[in-house]
């Protein structure tokens, strides 16, 4: 951690030594009704989930967990190969109701406070850009944060994260498990099929979140398929 780039520490007592190196940051929204609530709920050893950082409304971060323990963030999930993300990643909660709470738009102040944060950890930890990901990508049966509204573009920009492709062709695989073995291919969990879909929609495609695969989802997987093999999507 760099000391300048967090406002307060408020330590959790929920966390354990990692088994990984850190390869990943996993991006999350609270989901809860506000962000003392969340601060509570990740302090609390009862309720045995935490995240190294929490970054409110205003734009304050605080430190929850030190980056060299594994935080309890993820939960069961799986990207990539890997099945123990607490152990490789940093988790970061933006403080925001979420889905059932009256989900909203994060607001320019955490993203400003995001963004320096991110491009730290990705920097000392030598993180790909693909394998910076939301809670729903790595868990797309259960979790859909930080949700359609986050602002996956404006991280692009500064190269803190993939930029959603720009099709040039509409390619429809065969059929739907073709597509779900190339979104395996990718790095989704694809037990639940239509699930993994929704949750590529989700990151990738997200004025349309319905779990139905169709010419542009088909486009829009080749394309980060073809830039992940040649080498331009790390």
């Amino acid at each position: 951690m760099t000391p300048w780039l967090v406002h307060r520490t408020v330590e959790s007592p929920n966390h354990d030594e990692r088994e990984l190196p850190v390869t990943m940051v996993v991006l999350h929204y609270t989901g809860m009704q506000t962000a003392h609530d969340a601060l509570d709920r990740m302090c609390d050893p009862a309720a045995k989930v935490s995240a190294h950082y929490m970054i409110d409304t205003d734009g304050t971060v605080t430190s929850l967990v030190p980056e060299d323990r594994r935080a309890w963030h993820a939960g069961k999930s799986y990207w990539r190969g890997i099945t123990d993300i607490n152990s490789a990643s940093v988790g970061i909660e933006l403080v925001n109701p979420g889905h059932e709470w009256g989900y909203v738009p994060f607001t320019d102040d955490q993203m400003i406070g995001l963004m320096p944060l991110l491009a730290d950890i990705i920097e000392r930890y030598d993180i790909p850009r693909a394998n910076v990901v939301g809670h729903s990508d790595i868990a797309p049966a259960r979790k859909d944060d930080p949700g359609e509204l986050f602002e996956w573009e404006r991280l692009a920009q500064l190269n803190l994260a993939l930029a959603i492709p720009k099709p040039r062709i509409a390619l429809f695989y065969d059929n739907p498990a073709s597509f779900h073995l190339a979104l395996e291919r990718f790095g989704y969990d694809i037990t639940d099929g239509r699930a993994a879909v929704r949750a590529f929609q989700r990151r990738w495609r997200p004025d349309r979140i319905d779990g139905v695969v169709d010419g542009l989802c088909g486009a829009l997987l080749f394309e980060l398929l073809l830039e992940r093999d040649m080498g331009r999507a790390r």
